[in-house]
């Protein structure tokens, strides 16, 4: 008989033989409905593959993760099927589920192919998946799966490195091909299949390899949820970052100054500055001290962090100077230039915790293909803050640390948002550096500090870094989308790198824990992420210029002028378009560059000394004198920026 261990601890026998799907019936019909596979121990099962000996099943449906994965990689098997049936000749190599659908690299050995040929792969995927066919695994001897691929080089390659005993083919209907499996019962749960996008791609990432044809595709389980998508798609390219910075003059790029490099423009230097004032405003509350380091350091100093050994083969390379031996590198990360300003004064207990925050640039090489927008850049910002503490310090510093998170996502209207609490691997202690106490005591640490804040997450293990457990931030933007903005991580090792040490009360020298802190993560990332979260549309304590005065014809310019006068003695960003324009085509344009303020003048508003409000999005608010629209402003304003 077979034991088996559900997901909420209960345990079921079944007869030896018995498959996954067989045991989702006996719990409910819904799940055997709903469930596209399953793990059996920890490794992925196909729900129609018998199972042996006891251990624990967990089943997944659409909903999560593992269930989309093995949809869309179930999917890619039916693109491939597709592409034979017209192109029998191409050679296909691979084809994996990504994070929104799939891809297949094909080698289509010189015949054409490009947006034209979409519709045709389109009809031809979903009249494959009509077809109901099952997914079924098999195992087959190296030798077979040779002899299967002998005309395909890429599938020869990837067959030469694994082992016999480990191959295995997936087929349905007659199509086959070389799968580790993780599949859906059948193709007819596929119902809405669409080719998404082409583009070049080297084999296995290697320039010096032959150039694939990869052909992207999404599918989904009801044909509504494509629709959807492809809603969602359309927004996504109207709040397109690189898009909307362009529109609102935020920023621009240009080839002479090089790759990567983002050049900021007035507007948005300003808005990047107000960013940068809000959190320095927080941190002065919250005892950070500001520091300030170089650009480059020595080589030597990256060599002694680590960070040469991580960033050097596949960075900018070091800059020589006249003098012979002496060689410097363009700053990867802050964290060492901090170390190293703790260590110039003797420490105490009673110095700790002490705070160091810096808004230090910092530069990394990204290919080419890389690089978008502001979310890959070579060139970047990090708001950055190391802590050195005491161990016994380190949960009230993870609290307040996410309180300062929270604050953030609050104020910019991040309402939506899950942690990832990442601890050690517990088979594989030797991975991480530092004492198992220390580790224990960090963990708990970062648990009881997510317990206490309520926070939403989940904890995965084997995921932290070597040096040290960590708390990654994600965000649900205003479309659904998920960014990774903020991170939170405990590091045994550059204390240890640098000998860090302070003083404690029983007057002998400690080591001393160090916290990484970014909320934003980089400048550079978190304005994209702003940008498209919110449309363009700031809020109004950020946004370049939050009023425009829109004067109905030249007679009324002097008035609106005197209006911007007196609201920029309140601290309201404010201009006038005199344009010879009408005054229809000056709220247009306001609208389009998403200003939330118009502020119509003409001979009535001039009488009384009034401005006829209008808000971006809502239309007509009326008539306010300038004092009543300043404290308008300066309300909505304070309320957001509510203190700590």
């Amino acid at each position: 008989m077979l034991t088996i261990t559900l997901p909420d601890g209960s345990v079921r026998s079944y007869p030896d033989g018995s498959t996954a799907l067989q045991v989702a019936e006996s719990i409910s019909r819904g799940l055997a409905q709903n469930a596209l596979t399953a793990k059996w121990n920890g490794q992925s099962v196909e729900l129609h593959e018998a199972l042996s000996g006891s251990g624990s099943l967990v089943f997944f449906t659409w909903d999560q993760p593992e269930g989309k994965t093995a949809f869309w990689h179930s999917s890619a098997h039916v693109l491939a099927q597709s592409i034979l049936h017209f192109y029998p000749d191409a050679l296909l190599t691979i084809g994996p589920a990504i994070e929104n659908g799939f891809y297949y690299d094909v080698d289509f050995r010189g015949a054409a192919f490009g947006e034209g040929d979409f519709e045709k792969l389109d009809k031809q995927m979903l009249e494959f998946a009509r077809e109901k066919s099952a997914f079924s695994k098999r195992s087959v001897t190296k030798a077979e799966a040779l002899t299967a691929y002998a005309e395909n080089p890429f599938k020869t390659e990837l067959i030469e490195n694994l082992e016999d005993g480990s191959i295995t083919f997936c087929d349905h209907a007659d199509f086959t091909d070389l799968c580790r499996g993780g599949h859906i019962p059948n193709t007819g749960l596929i119902k809405a299949i669409k080719i998404m996008k082409v583009a070049g791609a080297y084999w296995r990432a290697n320039d010096k390899n032959p150039q694939l044809t990869r052909v992207y595709g999404v599918s989904f389980p009801k044909a509504s949820m494509l629709e959807e998508h492809l809603a969602l798609l359309e927004e996504a390219k109207k709040r397109d970052h690189r898009k909307l910075g362009r529109e609102l003059e935020l920023f621009t790029f240009s080839q002479k100054v090089g790759q990567g490099l983002p050049l900021w423009l007035p507007k948005g230097a300003a808005l990047r500055e107000r960013l940068e004032n809000f959190l320095k405003a927080a941190q002065k509350k919250a005892g950070y001290l500001p520091v300030i380091t170089p650009h480059i350091a020595s080589k030597e100093l990256y060599v002694l962090s680590g960070h040469y050994e991580k960033y050097g083969k596949d960075s900018f390379q070091p800059i020589l100077t006249p003098e012979e031996g002496e060689e410097y590198l363009l700053k990867p990360m802050n964290c060492p230039h901090h170390c190293e300003i703790y260590k110039s004064q003797p420490r105490s207990y009673r110095d700790l915790p002490l705070r160091f925050a810096e808004f230090g640039t910092v530069y990394r090489y990204e290919q080419s293909g890389e690089l978008h927008g502001l979310t890959r850049v070579r060139g970047f910002t990090q708001d950055d803050a190391h802590l050195f503490c005491t161990p016994d310090q380190l949960l009230d510093e993870f609290l307040k640390v996410i309180d300062l998170v929270l604050y953030i996502f609050k104020t910019l209207d991040f309402p939506s948002f899950k942690a990832q609490v990442s601890l050690r691997d517990p088979d594989n202690p030797s991975k991480y550096i530092g004492s198992a106490e220390n580790w224990e005591k960090a963990e708990k640490a970062i648990l009881e500090a997510a317990k206490i804040k309520e926070l939403p997450h989940v904890i995965e293990y084997g995921e932290a870094a070597f040096y040290g457990p960590k708390l990654d931030f994600m965000v649900r933007d205003a479309i659904g989308r998920e960014w990774q903005l903020g991170t939170i991580q405990v590091d045994y090792n550059l204390p240890e790198r640098f000998e860090l040490e302070y003083k404690g009360a029983d007057n002998e020298m400690h080591r001393p824990v160090m916290i990484h802190r970014a909320p934003f993560g980089s400048m550079e990332r978190f304005v994209a992420v702003l940008i498209e979260h919110c449309g363009g549309n700031f809020p109004l304590w950020l946004t370049p210029e939050q009023a425009v005065v829109l004067p109905v014809s030249e007679r009324f310019n002097e008035y609106a002028q005197q209006v911007v006068s007196l609201l920029e003695m309140s601290d309201i960003r404010a201009l006038v378009d005199d344009r010879n324009e009408k005054v229809g085509r000056k709220i247009r344009d306001a609208e389009m560059r998403k200003v939330p303020f118009m502020l119509v003048v003409g001979e009535k508003e001039q009488e009384s000394q009034t401005v006829s409000v209008r808000r971006h999005g809502e239309g007509d608010l009326g008539a306010e004198s300038p004092a009543e629209f300043a404290e308008r402003v300066r309300a909505e304003v304070a309320q957001r920026l509510s203190a700590l």
